[in-house]
C-alpha cells in the first residue's frame, strides 16, 4: 500500500514559449503542452513505478469525483511505466463506513476515462486562456508605465495582472455591485401604520401594501382610513408552526457560514476543514452532497459526540429516543458524504480558529440529526377603512435543533392579547409614514459564493482560491460592515394618536460584522475596460465559465469529445481575444481614468 499527495502531473509550455517575449500571446492558443511528472512529485512517482513492478494488480482508491478519476489515471500511466500488464481498477465509495468499504473492495470498478478527459480539457483551457489574457492584459497595461509598470531596476514588485475564466467573473460581481451602490438613487416612500393599545400592550398592525412610492395615493387611502373611525377583525388564526433543521453541511455552505458567523474567509475555513480531516476529526470537506446515505450509521457518530461538556447532553438525547433522520437535499455528487464529525476530539486541545470550525461542523450535524423547532404562530388581520392590516405573534413551543445550534435564533415575540372575530374596535393610533429606499450594502462573501455557485463559477472545492486570488492580486479590498441591514426610513407621525418614527430593527442573530469586497481602482479599470471593448459577451460575465462547465459535463456524459470541445471553447475565446487585441485602447482609457485619476 502507498499513497499520492495529489496530481502528480502539471501542464506547461515548453521552456521555449515560457518567456513572455517568445511570442505573440495569441499564438498560445494552439502552441504545444507539455504534461509531465511535476518536479516535487518524482519521488511520489517513482515509488508507484518500483512497487508496481513486482505487483499483479493495481487497486485505486482516490477520490470518487473527476479530481479523483484524473489522479487515478495518473497514477495508471505512472504504474504501467514500471509494469506494463498490470491489472488497474478503482474503488467505488463515497463514505468510510466499514460496510460500504468492504463491498467497494469486493466490487471494483474500471477508472471513467470520460471524466478524466473532462478534467484534461479543463486544465488544457485553463493554461491557455490564462496565459494568453494574463500576457495580454499586463502587456498592454505596464505600457502605461509605473504604477502598473516597475518604476526601475530597484523595483522588485510583481506587476503581472493575472487573468482567469473564474477569477474575472468573480471580480465582476464585486464591481457590478459596486457600481449598484454608487449609482443608487433613493426613492420616498409612504405607508400607514395602525396601533391598538389592550391590556397594557401596544399592538402594531402591518398594512398588507406595505408602502406605495406615491404620496398622493397613500395619503387618499390613509383618509378613508381614518373616516372608517373603527377597524374590523377579518382573520384570526392559531396554528402550530415550525423553524427546519438545517440540511447536512455542503462545502459551499461551510464557506458561507463560516464567514458569516465564524468572522472567517471562506479560504481560512477550508484550510482548517482539510487540516481537521486529515488528522481524522472530519470527513473530507470537499462535497457537493447535502444527504446522507441511509446505510451510514449516523447514531454511532452521535454517540462519539456525548462526551463533550457542552453539547454531549443534546447528543445523549439523540440517542436515548430524540434522534431524527437528516432532511435529504437535492444534491448528491456520489463521491462524498456530507461534511460531519468523524471522531471526537476536545476542543480544548485544539486552537481557537480550529476549535471553533470543529465545534460548528459537530454542532451542524448534530443539529440535522435533531426535531425541527415547533411554535404557534397567531395571526390578527383587520380592515380598518378600506385597507388590510395584520399582526402576528409567535410562541416557541419546542426549541430542539435550536438547543445545539446557536447560530440561528427563533425567539417568541410579545404575546398577543385576546382579539374576537369580527369584533370591532377603534384604533388608538393611525400614522402615515415616510422613509426612503436605501442603497444595497456591497457584496459580503456569504452573498458572493452563493453567486458563484448560481452562476457555476468554479466547483465547491475551488470558490475560496478564486476570492482569495482576487484579494492577493489587489483587485479587491475587505472593509468590515454591518452584516444585515433591513432597508427602511424614518417616519413622520400624521393623523389620529401622537405622530412617532419608524425606524429600522435588524432580524434575529443579524448582530455583527462581517467583511464586504470594494474593488481596487485597477479591479473596475479590467471590468470596466473589458466591458466597453463591446464583446457580444463580456469576460467580466460568468456566461463564458458557465457554458465550459455545462460542456465539460458533456464529455462526462459521452455525448461531446474532449479534442471538440477544447477546440471549440478555444475559437470561443479567440474571437474574444481578437476584438480586445484590436480594441484595446478601451483597456487603457478605462486604466487611465480610475487608476491614473485622467479621463481620456
Amino acid at each position: 500500500m502507498t499513497s499520492v499527495l495529489g496530481h502528480l502531473n502539471e501542464l506547461d509550455f515548453p521552456k521555449g514559449l515560457r518567456n513572455w517575449n517568445s511570442c505573440s500571446p495569441e499564438h498560445l492558443f494552439d502552441a504545444p503542452v507539455v504534461d509531465d511528472i511535476a518536479e516535487d512529485k518524482k519521488p511520489i512517482a517513482e515509488n508507484i513505478k518500483y512497487e508496481a513492478r513486482s505487483a499483479r494488480s493495481l487497486f485505486i482508491w482516490t477520490d470518487c469525483d473527476r479530481e479523483g478519476e484524473s489522479i487515478g489515471s495518473e497514477i495508471r500511466k505512472v504504474a504501467r511505466g514500471g509494469n506494463q500488464g498490470i491489472e488497474v481498477k478503482r474503488a467505488s465509495f463515497n463514505n468510510t463506513e466499514r460496510a460500504h468499504i468492504l463491498r467497494a473492495a469486493q466490487q471494483p470498478v474500471n477508472l471513467d476515462d470520460r471524466q478524466v478527459n473532462a478534467v484534461a480539457a479543463r486544465s488544457e483551457l485553463d493554461l491557455r486562456l490564462g496565459a494568453a489574457f494574463t500576457r495580454f492584459t499586463t502587456l498592454t497595461l505596464q505600457a502605461l508605465g509605473p504604477p502598473l509598470a516597475r518604476s526601475g531596476p530597484e523595483d522588485k514588485t510583481n506587476k503581472t495582472i493575472s487573468y482567469g475564466s473564474c477569477q474575472f467573473p468573480t471580480l465582476g460581481f464585486v464591481v457590478d455591485r459596486y457600481f449598484k451602490v454608487r449609482k443608487f438613487i433613493p426613492e420616498r416612500f409612504w405607508s400607514i401604520k395602525v396601533i391598538h393599545k389592550r391590556d397594557g400592550m401596544d399592538v402594531a398592525f402591518s398594512w398588507r401594501r406595505n408602502r406605495l412610492f406615491d404620496r398622493a395615493a397613500v395619503v387618499i387611502l390613509f383618509e378613508r382610513c381614518l373616516t372608517a373611525r373603527s377597524a374590523t377583525i377579518t382573520k384570526l388564526e392559531k396554528k402550530p408552526t415550525s423553524k427546519w433543521r438545517p440540511l447536512p453541511l455542503t462545502t459551499v455552505e461551510l464557506q458561507k457560514l463560516g464567514s458569516m458567523y465564524l468572522r472567517m474567509s471562506g479560504k481560512r475555513v477550508m484550510d482548517i476543514a482539510e487540516s481537521l480531516y486529515s488528522k481524522g476529526w472530519v470527513s473530507y470537506p470537499r462535497t457537493e452532497t447535502d444527504q446522507f446515505d441511509r446505510g451510514m450509521d449516523l447514531k454511532k457518530l452521535v454517540e462519539k459526540q456525548t462526551q463533550d461538556h457542552a453539547w454531549g447532553r443534546h447528543a445523549q438525547g439523540l440517542l436515548n429516543g430524540a434522534f431524527k433522520q437528516p432532511r435529504a437535499g437535492a444534491k448528491n455528487d456520489k463521491a462524498h458524504p456530507p461534511i460531519h464529525p468523524v471522531s471526537y476530539v476536545a476542543p480544548s486541545s485544539l486552537a481557537n480558529d480550529d476549535r471553533r470550525v470543529y465545534e460548528f461542523i459537530v454542532r451542524r450535524f448534530l443539529a440535522c440529526c435533531s426535531e425541527d423547532a415547533k411554535g404557534e404562530l397567531t395571526t390578527v388581520e383587520i380592515v380598518y377603512g378600506d385597507e388590510a392590516f395584520f399582526t402576528n405573534g409567535l410562541i416557541v413551543l419546542e426549541r430542539n435543533y435550536l438547543d445545539v445550534y446557536p447560530y440561528e435564533n427563533w425567539t417568541s415575540s410579545q404575546p398577543l392579547p385576546r382579539f374576537h372575530l369580527h369584533e370591532t374596535f377603534e384604533p388608538a393610533e393611525a400614522n402615515l409614514t415616510e422613509g426612503q429606499t436605501v442603497a444595497p450594502g456591497y457584496l459580503t462573501e456569504p452573498e458572493l459564493i452563493s453567486l458563484m455557485d448560481a452562476n457555476g463559477i468554479g466547483t465547491d472545492a475551488t470558490m475560496a482560491d478564486h476570492i482569495d486570488k482576487i484579494k492577493k492580486r489587489a483587485y479587491v479590498m475587505t472593509q468590515s460592515g454591518p452584516r444585515d441591514v433591513t432597508p427602511t426610513g424614518t417616519g413622520r407621525g400624521r393623523g389620529r394618536g401622537h405622530g412617532s418614527d419608524s425606524t429600522s430593527s435588524r432580524g434575529a442573530g443579524s448582530s455583527g460584522v462581517v467583511q464586504r469586497f470594494i474593488p481596487s481602482t485597477l479591479g473596475v479599470a479590467l471590468i470596466e475596460g473589458y466591458d466597453s471593448i463591446g464583446l457580444e459577451t463580456s469576460l467580466s460575465k460568468p456566461f463564458l465559465r458557465k457554458e465550459m462547465e455545462i460542456r465539460m459535463r458533456e464529455i462526462c456524459a459521452g455525448t461531446k469529445s474532449r479534442s471538440d470541445f477544447v477546440q471549440d471553447t478555444l475559437e470561443q475565446y479567440r474571437a474574444v481575444y481578437v476584438r480586445a487585441s484590436q480594441q484595446q485602447d478601451a483597456l487603457k482609457r478605462a486604466a487611465m481614468k480610475y487608476v491614473f485619476g485622467q479621463e481620456v
